[in-house]
This record gives C-alpha cells, sequence and structure tokens, in this order.
C-alpha cells in the first residue's frame, strides 16, 4: 500500500468521489410547530429492511428544516421522476417558498407530498442518529402508494438533477 492509498480524503476528494454515484432523488416531507410544512430534498435515501419496513433519509444539521425534522413524530418520501426537476430544485434551495402550491398534494395522513410522485411513502420516526454534520432518520413505512408508472427515475449524479437513458 503507498502513502497516496492511505492518506485521508479532504472534503472535496471526498465531495468529488461521491458526486460520481448516481443516487434517486426524492423529497422528504413533515408538519413542523404549529402545522407549518416544512421538507428538503434528499439523494442520500435508502431502504433498511423488509420486515419491519424500515427506510433512512439523512439531512444536514445546518438544513433550515432541521429542528422539525429532529422533532417530528410522522414524514413523507416521494420519490421523484424528471418531471419534478423543478421542485426538486426549489426544495433543495436555501430561502425559497419550498412549498408554493404548484406541484404539491397531500398524504391520506395530511402531509405535504408531490403531485405525480413515482412514489409516495408514509412514515413513523423509528430513529435518529447523529452521524457527522448530519443527521441520520430511520422510518417505519406505514403506508406506500405507488404513482406515475414510468420507467425513467431522476437521479443525481456529478452535482445535477439527470434522467437515465
Amino acid at each position: 500500500m503507498t502513502a497516496e492509498t492511505v492518506r485521508r480524503a479532504s472534503s472535496g476528494d471526498f465531495r468529488a468521489a461521491m458526486a460520481r454515484f448516481a443516487a434517486g432523488v426524492v423529497v422528504v416531507t413533515t408538519l413542523g410547530d404549529g402545522g407549518l410544512p416544512r421538507g428538503f430534498t434528499a439523494s442520500s435515501f435508502c431502504s433498511v429492511s423488509l420486515h419491519p419496513p424500515l427506510v433512512l433519509v439523512c439531512l444536514a444539521n445546518s438544513a433550515e428544516s432541521f429542528e422539525a425534522f429532529d422533532s417530528c413524530g410522522h414524514f413523507a418520501v416521494s420519490v421523484l421522476g424528471p418531471e419534478h426537476r423543478r421542485l426538486a430544485q426549489r426544495f433543495a434551495t436555501r430561502g425559497t417558498d419550498k412549498f408554493a402550491p404548484e406541484g404539491l398534494s397531500r398524504t391520506p395522513g395530511g402531509l405535504p407530498s408531490v403531485a405525480g410522485a413515482l412514489a409516495e411513502l408514509d412514515c413513523e420516526v423509528h430513529a435518529r442518529y447523529p452521524a457527522g454534520d448530519h443527521m441520520i432518520l430511520i422510518g417505519r413505512v406505514s403506508g406506500a402508494r405507488l404513482g406515475v408508472d414510468t420507467a425513467t427515475p431522476m437521479v443525481y449524479y456529478e452535482r445535477d438533477f439527470r434522467i437515465l437513458a
């Protein structure tokens, strides 16, 4: 092993390497204090377990919606397709009106969600774990609905939203 392979990765090196990992794109939503809708775009989302059905999503401690997700009991996950690109950008941008009415709907439980999402999951918070500058939020899936039937998901690759060909 050479010294080059053992050195610690810089933040820039790590970020560049992770940009080469294609990931699906979701919008995660909840209701905060006083019923204020909160949400964010994530590519750090995956299934954890089938029995019980668990998923995880990671949220930066510095996110505007961090406090709401740090104390919520439920959240929703909307799996996005390419037609949701603008909405994904809106939910990923600090300081924007994420909950402008166009493109949004409600889950059966009353949480905000993305209209026409490829899939929608209702989750009860199962656990939260600190992880560096992020929180790992694990949800137990209490409801799942399939939306638009399409073979084209949106992915995040090289710091941009893309479509699989």
